[in-house]
């Protein structure tokens, strides 16, 4: 926790801008522009305010919107702004201004002023470290000059993210390249769109400058340049998801940017950028469009230009199609747009900008009725912008406006009339531009003549009169324009032809009759021309009545292609000369045909022509003539065939006309296609009221008169026109009075059909009509039923000749397709029959009859066959497999069943064999055969042959057994549906269903095959279920293996249906459902690894929800660890299989899952055999099978969503809870016996461990009591102990901070303190004990009164006081986390606790072998007691422990042993009442003396920490009791050699203790003064000599060992601050100095301590003590005396050390001297040791003392000269040494004083 605060305020630290360290103030105020950081660090504000505000005032002369900032930023004021102290709305304020003045400033950045003003800024508002990004932007367009590299120096380490680019350049202080910004604005979007937020917040503010947006239009254009080479992509999908990403980046960038029109710089880099993006991204149509559309609306006069340069680039890049109307109202606003154009078109592609343009402009004038477009619109096409092919859309596009504009956009008209000076202005322009239009007008496909009349101008009659003169001037070169004739001269010329004899509308050409037309059309557009014309000599007007040229000609013109103007004038013409008084004695019936014609044509004005010619013929017809009149040209007016016209009666022809059509000549005259409802209504002779009405009622006879009528001219006619006219009407009626329109104009067919191709061609063409318009009027003459019409369709279409007509042959069959919903069904019979014979060609068909038979398989397809022609279709494949796949009979017995069928299989033959049945099933397919339920029966039989054709072949028929299966399929839902429908079961479908399956290696027929199954299984189960299995297996080694969608389907498919059925006729006997089943899982678990690994999943959860889980899926799961183990992907896999159920079958799942793995182990396995052992080909191995399924488990019961899901089920105290509790506690059960079944078996056995720890977890610690509570009742012992052993794990793993939790366990102790008190059962009891232990001590402080309700029952004699050790352990341990828990509430049991434990501890050390366990659990159970209620160990019970310490400490136990009871030594030394503890140490020191070494060193350590632990006043209120046991202590060397040989203790041993008392010892007198601890040191000395010793000589010298040894440590720690309690061993020393016995052991330690202790007081020695006369002569001549023991002992080691630091200490030269002297006189002892001793003393003393010591120098030259001559040659050695030390000392030679 503390690391994560320090990281956390680290953090803050880290991201703070204030700091209260000085140096870290001073290096922030030190960040300057202009300065160096040692001047800036020296500046106050004031004096930075002065300099800078100069620079802010000469920006203010330079701008004058620099000066409303003098106010704020600059004013006086701002010099003790502190942002630090502003408040987050103050800061954001200033953030505004701040970020206005560095755009204001961005474009002075090169000059200084604006530098100073920046300073401020920097220096007083702290902009570098608050305004980072602002600062850095501003800056970024000068990133080459050396201020930007200043500016980065100044920066803070935390710079914004999208500036962090710049960290190196700010380490190194170099400029950034413009490389490195390209790059950042490329890979950083937020980077780019920074910079242009910063720019367009410039330019909003009007602040931009040439600097700036230049700078942005460049990093703009390579970064989006480089952001479109980085997101290419070959893959269409990707690319297009790259482009419109970037879109989203830059779109609203350049949205904005393309219309600020107060920034023309800006909008020109837009362009470049919207040009670079136009070409290299593959944008869509709308997204140009709409950059287009932004750029217009933003464009002014400065950028109109360059404007329009990239509107040419981005039209490029579009697709062919006009421009949007904005951009269409922008141009046109625009002065001087087309030489702009033309001038970009020198080096730009304008041609799509100019198409495009135009065509909106176009659409614009048709819906708008704007005028002004056309002036543009003829100047694109003028001026070469588009070629040929856009100049014909364009030109197409004003045709089909000039036809859309109307009156509500026209009110004037003067839009059209405009329009049509135009498209007459264009169509007769020259060169290019005039041959395309002129094409473009031939080529339109609507009438062209109705767009003359309504704009009431002839756009084409100069090209007509050109057309003609082409055909007469024969001479005359076709590429050459003719030169244009005057009218009077043409009709000088037409003046001299002869008049010709026959009729015009004759078969027979009239050669004279196109050169008339054509003077007729040039003269129809002038009044007197047409008179001059039709009075020519020519036409013979005066012989009109007698002869039929004249009429005929203009009959024709008007029936013929010719334009409305020239159609209206021949209706005039006639009508004029009809009027005349010598046509009133003739029968014009002839020319009523005609007129119904052009009553039907497209033009009004030809209609109302028309209209009143015929009303100009009623009038003819109003009386009955008394004598018949004669019929006008009966006999020529089609020449040779004239004669097949049947005549009308006068009666009839007067019906016609006054009855039928003159009553409705003003509709016809509005619409076209009146006259034809017309016709209609009267031939078929309505009955309708409204009609009887209007008209006269028409009789049958009269009725079949004129149809007889009008189907004669038909007949006759040669005019095609005419004929599609007539027909038209006729064609709708099908028959009057027994008489069909087929039996009329059956001749018209078979005229028709009898043509050549090239001569039908031919008359269409030379009529201007559509050939497949005449091959429908024609084949729309037969109706249904009618035999002699069908017959000669279907001979006409056996004919080559008709079949090389392909558009007639379409027409035939489309015609036959439209009446078979009419026909009969013998009709349909008859007709599908032969339609069949058609679809199957020769073998040598041509192309044509290839074509025949193809059209009669279409029409097959589409029309509604009856089910009886699909029976005999498919009884007729049948009988083509039958020969193809038998021999003939003759042959039978010689071929072998191994032998190919005859070679027609190989043949043509097979393959037409083949073709026709793939037809008839295909029709079969396509016929809806859902509805068809009566072929099921043929096509299984069907299905049966073609396996047997599939066999012999040895070829895969997958697509005709597909088309089988398919039709079959549809047909079963019908049988689901219709109850009475039935399928016999003993057909043997089903196996046919599964030899297609297992035989056929296609997936599509496997597919279909199993689909058709599942539907079977669905509608008659009894078919397929018989065959099922196989089928199933043959699935795991195919289909399961396809890794499409439709494989997965129809596998799915196959379950859901399948499987269900099946798993219901298994239930009848539910012992064995499941074993039943073993196979087919076996193949489904088999194939796992085949299976496409998407679809895996899916598949074997749909398995498992149909065969269902609640009986299956512990299977299924037990089976796939079974064959594949516990690998982590089948581990994963079984999991989320298991996991997709409801909780509740998870836990009957894992239930069955146990039971299953315990049936393993049973005598004799039943279920796991069948399931579990299909793969053992060995001896069974149980344990092998079982490892497997136990490795799962755990993995099961740790599945994340079944632990949510139960817990959250559990939450809901209802029914489903409560089942899911005993679920729960049913698995627990189980996992439990199952792991007392396995426990000899250790692998097993820890795999149910692993399995019951994750169980465990499943719920929540409450919701797992609730569940247990059932299993706690139960009178097994060991289930119940197992439970309780779970719960104590679960326990272990819990919080100790949910609430939940803790209610839950500590509302389950008094259930458990009742297991403790009643239960007899000690391992029960033992585990309860556990069980409370870990919830006092997770949970106990929550209900103390629970716990000691507890901790009672655990103290007593149900549990601490039973015989059961484990029991007596477990009760120690627990009351120790108990005394944790209750602290003081645990008073009332201690009592009783107390004594047990301290007994259970004394035990625990009896014997020869130690209980550890027992000694243990006491010493932590006093452990706890001593750390927590410490005043309840008091004296007696202290002397239990210390006893039992001593005990433990002597005892051969451990050192985790030793440790648990040292630890609870330490708490009591440390815890316990000062007072009770030193008096108990006292008192049981001779205890822990007879324990011994061991326990005295325990006994000390005890000491020691409690002398840590107190305080000095502590420490002086028990210096008794602490004196004595020192006092003990120190006597402890003499105790033991008294005690002699009872004590073999080593000297090492006794010297560590004796160092515990010393340092016990120096711990105690730190904490006492010198008036304390004086006495007793004086005490000791005089205890360590006193009387009762002196007779025990040994005894007082083992005493003064140890005291000596003391004294040693306390002189030589305390140092000089003790020199003077020397006094009270000064005598004692001198006197031990001079009487020991140097041959005694003891007495030589005793000397050489005293000689320690002595030379410690000497060397610490620093207030002049040993000076003092009584001081120093009551130790000195003791000690020089001791060198005549030289001999004895060595007296380097201890005497001269002692005496130099005496000589130190005693610094006088009476000292000295003294000293000298007496060593001297030892020079000439006899002992040559002595001699030595002293050289090597004064040695020593030369070298301590220096020249002080050899003041005596005098004296010492005799000795030394003697020495010079010893008889030792040792100390002859150390006294030449002893020269050169002195030597040394003096700096001069001794050899002259020595002579």
């Amino acid at each position: 926790m503390a690391l994560s605060l320090a990281q956390q305020l680290a953090q803050v630290a880290a991201k703070s801008k204030t700091s209260l360290d000085a140096k870290t103030l001073k290096a922030a105020h030190a960040k300057s522009l202009i300065f160096e950081p040692r001047a800036a660090a020296g500046q106050t504000f004031p004096e930075i305010f002065t300099i800078c505000h100069e620079g802010f005032e000469e920006l203010c002369r330079l701008d004058s919107r620099f000066a409303h900032y003098g106010a704020t930023l600059f004013s006086e004021q701002s010099q003790e702004a502190d942002r630090i102290q502003m408040s987050a709305k103050e800061n954001g304020a200033l953030d505004k201004r701040i970020e206005a003045f560095l755009h204001l400033v961005g474009s002075r950045l090169r000059l200084m002023p604006a530098i100073k003003a920046i300073e401020w800024l920097i220096r007083r508002f702290r902009i570098h470290e608050f305004n980072t990004a602002a600062l850095i932007t501003t800056f970024l367009p000068y990133h080459t000059i050396p201020a930007f590299a200043t500016l980065l120096s100044i920066l803070p380490s935390n710079i914004p993210l999208e500036y962090r680019f710049l960290d190196p350049y700010s380490r190194s202080l170099t400029a950034p390249p413009r490389a490195a910004i390209v790059q950042q604005a490329t890979n950083r979007p937020a980077f780019l769109s920074m910079i242009s937020e910063y720019t367009l917040q410039s330019c909003r503010a009007k602040q931009e400058y040439p600097g700036l947006i230049s700078f942005w239009g460049g990093i703009m254009a390579e970064a989006v340049n480089g952001m479109l080479d980085r997101m290419r992509s070959g893959r269409k999908s990707i690319q297009m998801q790259n482009d419109h990403t970037l879109l989203q980046q830059i779109g609203p960038v350049l949205s904005e940017s393309l219309v600020m029109k107060n920034a023309p710089g800006l909008q020109i880099a837009s362009y470049m950028i919207v040009t670079i993006l136009a070409s290299k991204a593959s944008l869509e149509d709308n997204a140009l469009t709409a950059f287009m559309d932004q750029l217009v609306l933003g464009w002014t006069n400065d950028t109109f230009r360059p404007g329009l340069v990239c509107l040419s680039v981005l039209s490029q890049y579009r697709s062919a199609k006009q421009l949007s109307g904005r951009v269409a109202k922008a141009v046109l606003k625009l002065q001087g747009f087309v030489p702009t154009l033309r001038d970009i078109s020198q080096n730009y592609r304008v041609d799509r900008l100019a198409n495009g343009l135009a065509l909106a402009l176009v659409e614009r004038m048709s819906k708008k009725g704007d005028a002004r477009s056309l002036p543009l619109i003829n100047a694109l096409l003028e001026d070469k912008f588009l070629d040929e092919k856009q100049i014909k859309v364009v030109y197409k596009s004003l045709l089909v406006a000039a036809h859309k504009i109307g009156d509500e956009v026209d009110q004037d008209g003067h839009v059209r009339k405009e329009l049509g000076s135009s498209l007459v202005n264009l169509s007769q322009a020259g060169g290019e531009l005039g041959s395309a239009i002129r094409s473009t007008i031939e080529e339109v496909d609507f009438n062209i003549e109705e767009l003359e009349l309504k704009l009431e101008t002839a756009i084409r009659p100069k090209l007509t009169i050109e057309s003609s003169g082409e055909d007469v001037e024969m001479g005359m070169d076709a590429d050459t324009p003719d030169v244009q004739q005057s009218f009077e001269a043409a009709f000088e010329r037409a003046s001299k032809l002869p008049t010709p004899k026959s009729s015009c509308l004759s078969p027979e050409p009239v050669d004279l009759f196109d050169e008339l037309s054509a003077f007729f059309l040039s003269a129809a557009a002038n009044e007197s021309d047409l008179q001059l014309f039709d009075e020519a000599p020519v036409l013979s007007r005066s012989a009109a009545p007698t002869k039929s040229f004249y009429l005929s000609f203009y009959m024709r013109i008007w029936s013929g292609h010719y334009p409305s103007l020239a159609k209206a004038a021949a209706l005039d013409r006639v009508k004029t000369r009809l009027k005349e008084e010598d046509c009133a004695k003739k029968d014009f019936q002839a020319i009523i045909p005609c007129c119904i014609v052009a009553l039907s044509d497209p033009a009004k004005r030809v209609r109302r022509a028309a209209a009143d010619l015929l009303a100009m013929l009623g009038q003819q017809f109003t009386v009955a003539p008394k004598t018949a009149r004669s019929v006008w040209a009966s006999k020529d007016i089609y020449g040779s065939v004239s004669s097949r016209i049947v005549p009308l009666e006068f009666d009839a022809t007067n019906t016609l006309i006054n009855s039928v059509l003159l009553p409705s000549l003003e509709e016809s005259v509005l619409h076209e296609d009146h006259v034809v409802a017309i016709l209609v209504n009267a031939l078929e002779g309505s009955n309708d009221a409204k009609d009887a009405g209007k008209k006269q009622h028409v009789s049958r006879s009269t009725r079949l008169a004129i149809l007889k009528f009008l189907c004669s001219h038909i007949e006759a006619t040669s005019l095609l026109a005419v004929k599609l006219s007539l027909l038209k009407p006729l064609n709708q009626i099908k028959s009057i009075s027994g008489t069909s329109r087929t039996d009329l104009l059956l001749p018209v067919l078979r005229w028709w059909a009898k043509l050549p191709g090239s001569e039908s061609k031919l008359l269409a063409d030379r009529e201007s009509v559509d050939e497949g318009a005449v091959n429908v009027a024609c084949t729309g003459t037969v109706v249904a039923n009618n035999a002699p019409g069908l017959d000669l369709f279907f001979s006409l279409l056996r004919e080559q000749q008709v079949a090389a007509r392909a558009n007639l042959v379409e027409s035939i069959f489309t015609r036959i397709q439209k009446l078979w919903p009419s026909m009969k069904e013998e009709a349909q019979r008859s007709a599908a029959q032969t339609l069949y014979e058609l679809s199957q060609p020769p073998p040598q068909a041509s192309a044509d009859q290839v074509s025949v038979s193809a059209e009669a398989a279409d029409v097959l397809r589409k029309v509604d066959l009856p089910t009886e022609v699909l029976l005999d279709f498919l009884d007729s494949i049948q009988d083509e497999v039958k020969i193809a796949t038998e021999p003939p009979a003759n042959k039978r017995r010689r071929i072998s069943t191994a032998e190919h069928p005859r070679n027609v299989l190989q043949g043509n033959e097979f393959k037409a064999t083949l073709n026709k049945i793939t037809f008839v099933l295909e029709l079969v397919q396509e016929a809806n055969p859902e509805r068809r339920t009566a072929l099921l029966p043929s096509l299984f039989t069907t299905l049966s042959d073609l396996q047997h054709l599939r066999t012999l072949v040895r070829a895969e028929l997958g697509y005709l057994q597909n088309l089988v299966l398919s039709s079959l399929l549809a047909m079963i839902p019908a049988y689901q549906k219709d109850k009475a429908l039935t399928i016999d079961p003993s057909a043997g479908y089903g196996d046919i269903l599964a030899s297609c399956i297992q035989k056929s290696s296609s997936p599509t027929v496997i597919n279909a095959a199993l689909l058709l199954v599942a539907s079977l299984a669905r509608a008659a189960p009894d078919v397929v279920l018989n065959s099922v299995m196989p089928i199933f297996t043959f699935m795991g080694s195919s289909v399961l293996k396809q890794a499409d969608d439709y494989s997965a389907h129809v596998v799915n498919q196959t379950v859901k249906e399948v499987i269900p059925p099946l798993i219901e006729t298994f239930r009848k006997n539910p012992r064995t459902l499941v074993s039943s089943t073993a196979q087919l899982l076996s193949s489904f678990v088999t194939a796992y690894d085949h299976i496409p690994a998407p679809r895996k999943q899916d598949l074997f959860l749909s398995l498992v929800q149909n065969l269902g889980p609640d009986d299956f899926l512990f299977a299924v799961l037990a089976m796939f660890v079974d064959k594949y183990g516990a690998t982590d992907n089948m581990v994963a896999f079984t999991t989320q299989l298991l996991g997709s159920f409801p909780v509740e079958v998870q836990l009957q799942t894992l239930i069955k899952f146990l039971d299953l793995t315990a049936d393993i182990f049973k005598p004799k396995p039943a279920l796991s055999k069948s399931l579990l052992e299909r793969n053992e080909t060995a001896d069974r191995d149980a344990t092998k099978i079982a490892t497997k399924q136990l490795a799962l488990l755990p993995h099961l019961l740790s599945n994340r969503r079944l632990k949510r899901e139960i817990n959250s089920l559990a939450e809901t105290d209802d029914m489903d809870s409560a089942k899911i509790r005993d679920l729960y506690a049913t698995l627990l059960e189980n996992l439990l016996g199952l792991a007392t079944t396995v426990k000899s078996k250790k692998p097993l056995h820890n795999r149910c461990g692993d399995a019951l720890a994750n169980l465990l977890n499943l719920l929540s610690i409450s919701e797992f009591i609730k569940s247990v509570e059932a299993l706690l009742d139960r009178p097994n012992v060991e289930l119940r102990q197992k439970v309780l052993r779970s719960l104590e794990l679960r326990v272990d793993k819990e919080s100790n901070t949910d609430p939940k939790t803790r209610a839950a366990l500590l509302a389950f102790l008094p259930q458990l303190t009742a297991v403790i008190r009643e239960s007899e059962d000690m391992n029960y009891k033992h585990t309860a004990v556990t069980c409370v232990d870990k919830i006092a001590e997770k949970y106990g402080k929550k209900d103390l009164e629970a716990v000691a309700a507890a901790a009672s029952t655990i103290a007593g004699d149900h549990c601490l006081g039973q015989e059961s050790e484990s029991l007596r352990i477990m009760a120690l341990l627990c009351l120790a986390s108990l005394v944790d828990v209750l602290q003081d509430g645990i008073v009332p049991v201690l009592p009783v606790a107390i004594a047990r434990a301290l007994g259970y501890l004394e035990q625990s050390l009896q014997g020869e072998t130690s209980n550890v366990a027992l000694h243990n659990a006491a010493c932590a159970f006093m452990t706890a007691l001593a750390q927590h209620v410490p005043y309840m160990i008091s004296g007696a019970y202290l002397d239990q422990v210390l006893a039992c310490a001593n005990a433990s400490a002597a005892a051969t136990l451990d050192a985790e042993s030793h440790d648990n009871l040292f630890q609870c030594l330490e708490f009591i030394a440390r815890l316990v009442e000062p007072k009770t503890l030193f008096i108990a140490l006292e008192r049981n020191w001779a205890k822990a003396y007879q324990s011994g070494i061991p326990a005295l060193a325990q006994h000390l350590r005890v000491l020691g920490i409690a002398l840590d632990k107190h305080s000095k006043a502590t420490v002086a209120k028990n210096v008794s009791a602490l004196s004595v046991i020192f006092t003990n202590a120190l006597d402890l060397r003499r105790q033991l050699a008294a005690d002699g040989e009872k004590r073999d203790i080593k000297s090492s041993e006794l010297e560590e203790v004796e160092s515990t008392v010393n340092e016990c010892a120096l711990k105690m007198i730190y904490k006492l003064n010198d008036a304390a601890f004086r006495p007793i040191f004086s005490a000791l000395v005089e205890w360590s000599t006193s009387k009762s010793q002196k007779q025990d000589v040994a005894g007082k010298t083992m005493r003064q060992l140890s005291v000596y040894g003391f004294m040693h440590t306390f002189f030589s720690n305390l140092k000089s601050i003790v020199t003077s309690y020397a006094s009270y061993i000064a005598e004692g020393a001198a006197e031990i100095l001079a009487g020991s016995d140097l041959k005694d052991a003891a007495q030589r330690e005793l000397w050489k301590r005293v000689l320690r202790t002595l030379a410690q007081c000497f060397e610490h020695d620093q207030d002049g003590f040993w000076q003092a006369p009584a001081h120093f002569g009551a130790v000195a001549p003791v000690l020089i005396e001791q060198f005549l023991r030289a001999g004895t002992v060595d007296a380097m080691e201890d005497l001269v050390p002692a005496v130099v630091e005496l000589a130190a200490a005693a610094d006088s030269k009476e000292h000295h001297k003294e000293l000298n002297g007496t060593l001297l006189k030892h020079l000439r002892s006899g002992q040559a040791a002595v001699r030595l001793a002293v050289v090597n003393c004064q040695q020593a003393l030369t070298e301590r003392l220096g020249e002080e010591w050899l003041a005596s120098l005098p004296e010492m030259l005799p000795y030394i000269s003697e020495l010079q001559d010893d008889d030792d040659e040792v100390v002859e050695r150390e006294n030449r040494r002893w020269i050169v030390g002195i030597e040394q000392a003096l700096g001069e030679s001794l050899d002259s004083m020595l002579q």
